[in-house]
């Protein structure tokens, strides 16, 4: 397994593991929910790696993209450069092969060489597997967000999580 950041010719790919994870319900968007084009990916990917404090991680095994990881940071506000929000997602056919554990420790190196302090999730709180990861991976539950989303007709909670370095 390979993880790198992420370039242009990876749009597509990308997206159809953004895509797959939403399915597993779990993620801000809903299963089809959200309409991602590969030119404006292809942008975002673009736009993102001109920004010092934020990268787009890919998992790739056999040159196929099988996982993502976001971190978006901000040089401004200084009083909020220290910090990152993380997205991360796994296509389902590679879940349970340590590649979110690999995501993670590579953020670790990337987030501590740019001088990063602190990093933050949010994640479902029925998201047991989710929950898991991140606080094998050092996060901490540092909140609940009571009722944050309906899905499936459901009022779900969402903890939010964080990880000082």
């Amino acid at each position: 397994m390979l993880i790198r950041e992420a370039i242009r010719e990876d749009a597509e790919q990308v997206i159809a593991v953004i895509k797959n994870a939403e399915e597993s319900n779990f993620m801000l968007f809903g299963p089809g929910e959200r309409k991602l084009e590969t030119e404006q990916f292809t942008k975002f990917i673009e736009n993102i790696n001109k920004n010092s404090q934020s990268a787009l991680f890919i998992a790739e095994i056999e040159k196929n993209v099988v996982g993502y990881l976001i971190v978006q940071g901000n040089n401004m506000p200084s009083r909020v450069s220290h910090r990152a929000y993380i997205v991360v997602g796994i296509h389902s056919d590679f879940r349970g092969r340590k590649i979110g554990t690999a995501l993670f420790s590579h953020l670790d190196d990337w987030a501590k060489e740019k001088g990063m302090h602190r990093l933050e999730l949010t994640v479902m709180a029925n998201n047991t597997a989710g929950v898991a990861l991140y606080e094998k991976m050092g996060f901490e539950i540092e909140g609940t967000k009571r009722h944050s989303l309906y899905v499936d007709n459901e009022y779900i909670d969402e903890y939010f999580m964080a990880k000082l370095l």
